[in-house]
């Protein structure tokens, strides 16, 4: 092979290479998918997780989904009221306006939980449900304490708490709704930050059905509801539930109860004073009430005089 035919060669496949650029530029314009200047800066606004709490495959997709409308500029929850308000100036919006939610869950029970076999599998709440009808716990609608929530947090904001049960840090949590997906048994719930006061536990069942399955349970009595001020609490299908627009965090209904069930659990000085201070206002009402009867019949028998 002589000096001319590799020259030849070589020039023929630069000619090659020229040609088959110039056509791959030429459908590369021609076919060319023009993307909205918008949609990178969406996405630089979102939390970069691709935790898929907005529903939406990654932050990709959710600033697909915002820019066409099909998502609110707050879909991405861990970006925050910060992020939102970027998305929605990038969007020619207002920026929205709202308190912070955060995730919470609705059960206490835990080592307080009656358990019906000591659980040996795979350490995954939906796996432990499918073992013998998830009847682990005698309570069927308490936490199982296995962790896929804490597995499914991309922001360290759960961990199973020393009772058992799985408890949120609101400081850390930014509601992005992986636990709530998670959760085979639906207890985590978004709250507003500011909360105080939670009925922390989910059991439908009556009174002494709900005490035999575990200890801390709510057993629908009624004393929350009945000492609210606000008409904030409400026994709902047998468990007491919070309106949260109407609580003022006021924590008499957690001093009321019988069971512990509503949080912040108050200590025996504060179960003592709150007693104390009941029997004082009923003993007052009486009072009150007995002289009212006794100046009526005062009245009665001078105008029959």
């Amino acid at each position: 092979m002589d000096f001319m035919t590799i020259l030849y060669a070589v020039l023929v496949l630069g000619a090659l290479a020229v040609i088959f650029g110039l056509i791959l530029a030429v459908a590369a314009k021609a076919f060319e998918v023009k993307v909205d200047p918008r949609l990178p800066q969406i996405q630089d606004c979102l939390a970069g997780a691709n935790c898929g709490g907005c529903g939406y495959p990654g932050c990709g997709g959710c600033a697909e989904a915002i820019l066409a409308g099909k998502a609110p500029v707050t879909a991405c929850a861990p970006a925050g009221a910060e992020g939102a308000a970027k998305i929605a100036a990038i969007m020619g919006m207002e920026a929205p306006s709202g308190e912070k939610m955060v995730a919470h869950v609705l059960c206490n029970g835990g080592v307080n939980a009656k358990k019906n076999f000591e659980y040996r599998g795979v350490q995954d709440c939906l796996a432990a449900t499918k073992v013998c009808g998830g009847s682990v716990l005698d309570c069927k609608y308490g936490c199982l304490g296995f962790g896929s929530c804490v597995a499914a947090c991309q922001f360290d904001a759960l961990h199973i708490g020393e009772n058992g049960a799985a408890v949120v840090d609101k400081e850390k949590c930014t509601n992005c709704g992986a636990c709530r997906e998670a959760c085979p048994r639906h207890l985590i719930v978004e709250v507003p930050y500011k909360q105080k006061v939670f009925v922390n536990c989910s059991n439908l069942d009556k009174g002494p059905a709900a005490t035999k399955v575990c200890t801390n349970s709510c057993i629908g009595c009624g004393l929350c509801e009945r000492t609210c001020k606000f008409d904030a609490i409400h026994v709902v299908n047998g468990v007491a539930v919070i309106d949260y627009s109407k609580c003022k965090n006021c924590t008499m209904c957690a001093k009321a109860c019988p069971k512990g069930a509503i949080e912040p659990i108050p200590t025996a000085e504060e179960k003592e004073k709150f007693k104390a201070a009941q029997k004082a206002a009923a003993e007052k009402k009486a009072a009150a009430a007995k002289a009212a009867a006794e100046k009526k019949a005062a009245e009665d028998a001078k105008s029959a005089e």
